[in-house]
């Protein structure tokens, strides 16, 4: 199910909205349903591991065990 950027045409707020099947979508703010779907930006090349890895350091810092390997989470339990 992707996510698509909308800009709705009564209030003009601008949102992101998961869109399941083609069914009629509403603004969350006004529940108008005149929208103009927006082209959206992609994620620059090369990102993704650095957030990967920042979500990971976090987890870490917060006592998560996500960022173990399957190996080392059977040795913590």
């Amino acid at each position: 199910m992707p996510i698509h950027d909308f800009r709705c045409r009564s209030c003009g707020q601008q949102f992101e909205l998961l869109v399941r099947g083609d069914g009629p979508h509403a603004c969350p703010h006004c529940a108008g349903t005149a929208l103009d779907k927006l082209l959206s930006r992609i994620a620059p090349h090369g990102h993704s591991r650095e957030i990967v890895a920042a979500g990971r350091r976090a987890a870490a810092r917060e006592g998560h065990f996500s960022h173990y390997s399957r190996a080392d989470r059977a040795r913590v339990k």
